[in-house]
């Protein structure tokens, strides 16, 4: 502690700077993953209940209930399929692949391109601190000829490649591990796609089932009058 204490004395120029990056990284590193939270869905629960209300109250209620929601995959990819459900599946399809492309993965990828960034430069930095810090002792050690008496400052060089990396480690561990949630999310948005068409494809056979039903019971009542109106009285 006393060495990294006359680091941040003696190497104030480059001390204060990765610090204040690794405290920006954490920063950035919550915040993107407070919004992963926020997007994520449990499928296995929403879509029975989105399933319910379009039976009930047909697409335009299940239009609403999607816009109520605040998670990605109803309020965005559902609310742009169900918005297009009257042109048909392939038309449901085209607005749903265009959401998740030019919408929902480029908000999803916010914040990452910054962490990656601050993790290079962060190792950057530190490796030019270092090379800085041994250029100034090897000049004092020229000048006194004892490079015994100067050790020391070889050793606190080195402080700002350790700051570097335990700044660049987690940054990389963690852009890496966001980047397979992503892949994951987006296999996950294209699943919930399908199966919204599959729904909405079975809702609208059912209804179709269920006029032609009434077509066929108006059109037997009918015959029956007819029929009736032929008797004699």
């Amino acid at each position: 502690m006393e060495a990294l204490g006359s680091f941040f004395k003696h190497d104030w120029y480059f001390a204060i700077p990765m610090t204040l990056m690794s405290l920006v990284s954490v920063t950035l590193v919550v915040w993107r993953l407070l919004l992963n939270l926020n997007s994520n869905t449990n499928l296995n629960s929403f879509l029975p209940l989105f399933q319910q209300k379009l039976e009930k109250d047909g697409i335009d209620g299940a239009l609403r209930f999607c816009r109520s929601r605040s998670d990605v995959i109803p309020r965005r990819l559902f609310v742009a399929g169900l918005e297009t459900s009257k042109q048909g599946l392939a038309a449901m399809r085209r607005a749903m692949n265009n959401v998740i492309e030019l919408e929902i993965l480029p908000d999803l990828n916010f914040l990452l391109p910054t962490i990656l960034a601050i993790a290079k430069v962060a190792t950057m930095v530190g490796l030019l601190g270092t090379v800085i810090s041994m250029i100034n002792t090897f000049q004092e050690i020229s000048k006194s000829k004892d490079a015994t008496a100067h050790s020391a400052s070889i050793g606190l060089a080195l402080f700002a490649t350790a700051l570097g990396l335990v700044t660049a480690i987690p940054l990389v561990f963690t852009h890496v591990l966001f980047k397979a949630w992503l892949a994951k999310f987006e296999t996950r948005m294209r699943s919930a796609a399908a199966k919204l068409l599959l729904l909405v494809q079975a809702a609208k056979s059912g209804k179709l089932g269920k006029d032609k039903e009434k077509d066929k019971d108006a059109k037997s009542d009918t015959r029956t009058v007819a029929r009736d109106s032929h008797l004699p009285r």
